[in-house]
């Protein structure tokens, strides 16, 4: 396995590399506290991906399994899944936000910072002290890295985590979203309920193409499940009861106290969770 590769990027930001771990992180504070936190981060950045992998049969298993694992990372992904029982997931369903979630712990361990952000891939872990804030972009197309609407997120609004999934994301889809944010307490909750809420934007449609996960992926923790591979022009009643499919499950996770809200997108609409009411792409 090839070592981690760590890059200063403009802006005050650290990227780091490692296999299909691609992390961008920024802290704000004094300048002893920057580099105790980087240095904290690179540190445990470099146990990762060896670790996540030795685990990797387990992490593939259905939490109905109750899959019993052993590094920090992998704990937090079982523990981030484990509220949305008794919907099928797996831990790998969190696993970006958990880390994310991880080195952010692990930067604010090592030093006092007034803000900080790792970002993963999207999957983003936040921290804001009392009397700050932090902007982030909300996505329409992931695979485009196209922006629709902004949010500010301050100490009090309990924002700690923001994950994006859809079917032009970096993984399989059960649905046909093509984006869907959600916005939690941490990243790893935020990662899984994307994940499911993404799922659950679908309907039966001869436009959607489906093939077994594990026909495109021999590997994939989604088995014969099937997926979307492409989906051609929807009538307006479908996407209308796609999106309202995916809005009662993501309404279902806020009354439940999972998450705070959620931006669903497909095919230029738009339907929100506890958000402000967002612009069609």
């Amino acid at each position: 396995m090839d070592p981690p590769v760590v890059t200063r990027l403009d802006g005050g930001r650290l990227h780091l590399s490692h296999g299909p771990i691609d992390v961008v992180l920024r802290g704000w504070g004094e300048a002893a506290a920057l580099r105790a936190a980087e240095a904290a981060a690179m540190a445990m950045f470099a146990t990762i991906l060896p670790s996540l992998v030795a685990e990797l049969p387990r992490l593939r298993r259905p939490m109905a399994e109750a899959p019993r694992v052993g590094h920090p990372v992998a704990r937090r992904m079982v523990a981030a899944c484990a509220p949305f029982a008794p919907i099928f997931l797996t831990p790998m369903a969190a696993v970006a936000g958990a880390v994310a979630d991880a080195l952010l712990a692990e930067m604010l361990r090592a030093a006092p910072l007034s803000r900080a952000y790792v970002n993963d891939g999207g999957d983003i872990a936040l921290h804001v002290s009392p009397g700050e804030s932090l902007d982030i972009g909300l996505a329409a197309d992931p695979a485009r890295l196209a922006l629709d609407g902004a949010l500010r997120v301050t100490a009090g609004s309990g924002i700690r985590g923001v994950a994006t999934s859809g079917r032009r994301g970096r993984s399989f889809s059960l649905g046909i979203a093509d984006a869907v944010t959600v916005l939690a307490r941490d990243a790893a909750t935020a990662d899984a309920a994307a994940t499911l809420i993404a799922n659950a934007v679908d309907v039966d449609s001869a436009a959607v193409q489906r093939a077994p996960a594990a026909s495109l992926d021999p590997d994939s923790d989604l088995g014969a499940r099937l997926v979307t591979v492409a989906v051609g022009a929807l009538t307006p009643s479908e996407t209308a009861r796609a999106l309202a499919a995916g809005l009662s499950r993501a309404e279902a996770f806020r009354t439940a106290g999972l998450i705070l809200g959620a931006a669903l997108r497909l095919g230029g609409a738009v339907r929100v969770a506890g958000l402000p009411v967002l612009p069609s792409p």
